[in-house]
């Protein structure tokens, strides 16, 4: 064979090899992510695209003054297998923490009387109020372990959330559940709701080193826990908001859900289905998941707000 040819012949087989490779990992990328959002969100409509992007704002369609560039976490669905190898051991390591500072609660309001779940919306304000009572005694009792276990897990750089691809997704009510609780909108807003009466918490962990949770609801950043729901069970339409209504600082935040009380209710059970939006500066991005009673906060998702040159100072309010 001439030489020429055999070259030919030689680019034209590395070609169709780098070809199958490609179709290859494509493939395997793609059962990768399908077999994760399974175990994960099993209710979300199959896969559409398999390739994503971190870019919520790109800096070349950014405006420093009103809309800096702004880049998400990676989520789970993202990692190859020996990177979600590698997340699940940090997870259990997150549910061990959790157990040996024992912070798992077993009915610590189980001395108050339990309202029949056709009465639940008609809590009174003295049973609300003694709820509330209750949990801010044990939050007194427990706040430096808490605290620990809130160190612990915002140090986990990936995110439990799966993707929800189209946001928000079809016949979506979450805007009505936080017009209905008196929600505020802002600049950057999460929103976490879920269809059960257990008591989910969202956690904001905050570029000021802050934390934006029940006994801390609104930080020296300019963010604020609104709306706080399910202490006792009054609803299985749940909502809880964390806004910054203008001028969110740059830097890093992370968002965690705690499943902080189970409700024995009827149809209620110890695993909920959550999801979870995050709006900056109008996108919208919406993530799906669940949470088992006892376990860890879960870090749903992250994002940073800045250039890198922003990064680089020290926490500074968004100006």
């Amino acid at each position: 064979m001439e030489p020429i040819t055999t070259a030919i012949v030689a680019v034209s087989m590395g070609g169709l090899l780098y070809t199958a490779y490609r179709l290859n990992k494509r493939r395997n990328l793609r059962l990768l992510r399908e077999a994760r959002r399974k175990k994960y969100a099993p209710d979300l409509p199959p896969l559409i695209n398999i390739q994503t992007s971190r870019t919520v704002i790109s800096a070349d369609s950014s405006n420093s003054v009103d809309k800096p560039p702004v880049r998400r976490t990676r989520q789970i669905e993202e990692l190859t297998e020996k990177e979600y190898g590698e997340w699940q051991d940090r997870d259990e390591q997150r549910d061990a923490n959790i157990m040996q500072l024992r912070l798992i609660l077993e009915d610590i309001i189980s001395e108050l009387p339990e309202i029949e779940e056709e009465n639940a919306v008609d809590l009174s304000e003295e049973e609300r109020i003694m709820n509330l009572d209750a949990r801010a005694e044990w939050i007194v009792e427990n706040e430096d372990n808490f605290d620990e276990h809130a160190t612990f897990v915002e140090t986990e750089m990936v995110g439990s959330g799966i993707i929800v691809e189209q946001a928000p997704p079809e016949n979506d009510d979450l805007d009505q559940r936080l017009q209905r609780e008196g929600g505020k909108t802002g600049a950057v807003q999460v929103s976490l709701a879920w269809d059960d009466y257990n008591d989910l918490d969202l956690h904001l962990f905050c570029p000021s080193g802050e934390r934006i949770y029940f006994n801390n609801k609104k930080s020296d950043c300019g963010g604020e826990l609104d709306v706080d729901m399910n202490v006792k069970p009054v609803s299985d339409n749940a909502v809880e908001n964390v806004v910054w209504p203008k001028n969110p600082p740059k830097g890093t935040y992370k968002v965690g859900v705690h499943f902080y009380k189970y409700h024995k209710k009827r149809r209620t059970k110890k695993t909920t289905k959550y999801r979870l939006r995050v709006s900056i500066f109008g996108k919208i991005q919406e993530y799906s998941g669940m949470i088992k009673y006892g376990t860890a906060i879960q870090m749903v998702t992250g994002f940073t707000i800045g250039s890198e040159e922003d990064l680089s100072k020290k926490y500074t309010g968004f100006e």
